[in-house]
């Protein structure tokens, strides 16, 4: 004898079933994901952080996913989403001359509970028609449930309660399935977040091999031998309330600069016209303190957070972080990992990297905001200094002390998208330095930038760029940069202008989707004017001009390899100096 269920154990039978079983399996997929769904301005600031295709959360959600396939062959299909119809004669594979149309078609046009998809179909052979039927009974059952707890039986007939007993009793068998595999289903997902990293954190990573060597070296140089060198970050994106974002970043690498061997470096090795995209500025080297660390060693690169503070308006604050951070860049070119292979041909201009804005080292502690005025216009500015971990001056903290002492910068950036193919920014920066130095990483006049007294001098700097992006075929982008960077000694009547400008073509979808290239020429930053005591040094009066192409070539989503050359024609403004030739290929795994 079969065994008769009163409709008020309905929900209690079913429980674990409040949805079809299609929308329980995305909803399993759903509950491992993290909440770091930050809205679109807030991620910007993340742009420069590692380039990310998973997360540490990544294997959970590939089983909740599989475990859901599974149910997808088994039983129904979850590929559309569910749509309510108001009638079953919608359903086109319902046939009017089964037993179960009438009471369907009933149930559905007395209480709009039953589900369908776009195409108006169940989809699937009998048995997976059977448990679709079975699912959409559930939704049923579960409606009517809702009806008499809310106090609305009389809202219900007895026809419909005798009908809904009979359809429980025809699809025991397929409900009781469904039921089983939604407890399993809901224990493996429990286990799996358990076991994940975090619930509020993802973790993204790159690591770059590069194979180099250059050539052209200068007078006391010499051309440098093939190397192998690496780059390895990691980063931790955290939120705590889904609009919030938290990035803690740890990096480790022994890349050297070719340019110190060749003679085209500074003093301090860290400015040269012949630097590579992804080095850094400062090789486990920390101007602020003096302070060096074995190659490889492993150190903090970036600390920052971002929140909201109003519609339009998000705030951001950090003890290790960068201008690029902050400020979205135009280049195409501008991808440590994918885009161009030097320093200079990343296009991010020289009024961005001014004050060790680029160092790659999280070089300043920094506060600022983002107003997005519009989706046509952005407005970002920033407060940063190398120096708020130092309490007082001392013979090793070269830039200066204090949060608002020493050495700093205040920049800002204006962001015109004023057609979906064009993007132009607009960039001013006023620093004040502790020592005679600009900051930026792409020349060697970085160090003793005006030339008059020495190096203990303090500098303050207007800097000024702009930078176009022009998309004017689908997948060809044309490319133009400049700028100016006006620095004065204080207590001393010494100026000195320095220069720069980049024009390039940036491809998409090179010979397969995803591979791009670039070919880019312009002039690295050099001195074009001096005015008062200052000069400009004897023999470094020649214009460098630099000349590059790339490949980027896509071996998988998460391989790149990347094959260049650039050339460097009077390197550093020196007279008469050999054309410098650096070759690179970079791989690059993202992860």
């Amino acid at each position: 004898m079969k065994k008769i269920y009163s409709i008020a154990k309905i929900g209690l039978i079913l429980s674990g079933l409040q949805l079809s079983y299609g929308a329980i399996a995305v909803s399993a997929e759903t509950k491992t994901e993290t909440k770091t769904a930050v809205d679109s301005k807030t991620l910007v600031l993340a742009e420069n952080v590692t380039p990310s295709t998973s997360s540490s959360n990544k294997a959970p959600s590939s089983e909740v996913s599989q475990l859901s396939a599974e149910i997808r062959r088994d039983t129904i299909s979850t590929n559309t989403t569910a749509q309510n119809v108001t009638s079953v004669s919608q359903l086109s594979d319902v046939r009017p001359t089964d037993w179960a149309f009438t009471a369907l078609q009933s149930l559905v046009e007395r209480y709009g509970c039953i589900a369908g998809y776009p195409d108006r179909t169940f989809r699937g052979k009998q048995a997976t028609s059977r448990y679709e039927f079975a699912a959409g009974l559930n939704a049923c059952l579960d409606k009517i449930n809702e009806i008499i707890s809310a106090g609305l039986a009389d809202k219900v007939s007895k026809e419909d309660l005798a009908t809904l007993q009979k359809l429980q009793e025809e699809f025991a068998a397929e409900l009781a399935t469904l039921r089983g595999r939604v407890d399993a289903l809901d224990a493996k997902t429990a286990k799996l977040e358990a076991q994940q990293f975090s619930t509020t954190t993802k973790l993204s990573g790159e690591a770059i091999f590069s194979v180099s060597g250059a050539t052209g070296a200068n007078t006391g140089g010499t051309n440098t031998n093939i190397v192998f060198n690496n780059r390895v970050r990691l980063n931790l994106l955290t939120s705590f309330t889904g609009k919030d974002l938290l990035i803690t970043g740890l990096q480790a690498t022994n890349i050297n600069s070719l340019a110190e061997p060749l003679g085209y470096a500074d003093p301090l090795g860290s400015s040269s016209n012949v630097r590579l995209g992804f080095e850094n500025q400062f090789l486990n080297f920390n101007p602020s303190n003096s302070n060096t660390a074995a190659a490889n060693s492993v150190n903090l690169y970036k600390l920052l957070y971002i929140f909201p503070v109003a519609d339009k308006l998000t705030m951001f604050a950090g003890s290790n972080a960068e201008v690029s951070d902050a400020f979205p860049a135009i280049s195409p070119f501008a991808s440590e990992g994918q885009g161009s292979i030097s320093r200079f041909g990343q296009g991010l201009n020289a009024a961005t990297r001014v004050s060790g804005g680029t160092s790659g080292t999280g070089l300043a502690a920094a506060v600022g905001f983002i107003w997005a005025l519009s989706d046509q216009v952005d407005f970002r500015a920033l407060y940063g200094s190398v120096n708020s971990a130092i309490a007082t001056n001392s013979p090793t903290t070269l830039l200066g002390a204090g949060f608002f002492g020493g050495s700093s910068v205040a920049a800002a950036q204006l962001t015109l998208k004023p057609t979906s193919t064009l993007d132009i920014g607009l960039n001013y920066a006023n620093s004040y330095h502790q020592i005679n130095i600009l900051g930026t990483g792409l020349a060697r006049a970085d160090i003793g930038a005006i030339n008059a007294g020495g190096l203990g001098n303090p500098i303050k700097m207007d800097s000024v760029g702009a930078t176009l992006t022009w998309r004017f075929a689908p997948k060809v982008a044309f490319n133009v940069s400049g700028a100016w960077i006006f620095a004065n000694l204080t207590g001393v009547n010494a100026s000195t202008t320095f220069t720069s400008w980049m024009t390039g073509f940036h491809f998409s979808d090179v010979f397969n989707e995803g591979n791009t290239a670039g070919i880019i020429f312009g002039q690295p930053l050099a001195r074009s004017s001096a005015g008062g005591i200052a000069t400009i040094p004897t023999g470094l009066t020649a214009t460098p001009y630099h000349l590059e192409g790339y490949f980027n070539f896509k071996l998988s989503k998460n391989i790149s390899v990347t094959p260049g050359v650039f050339f460097v024609f009077n390197p550093e403004g020196i007279n008469n100096a050999p054309t410098a030739t650096v070759g690179v290929v970079r791989t690059t795994f993202t992860f």
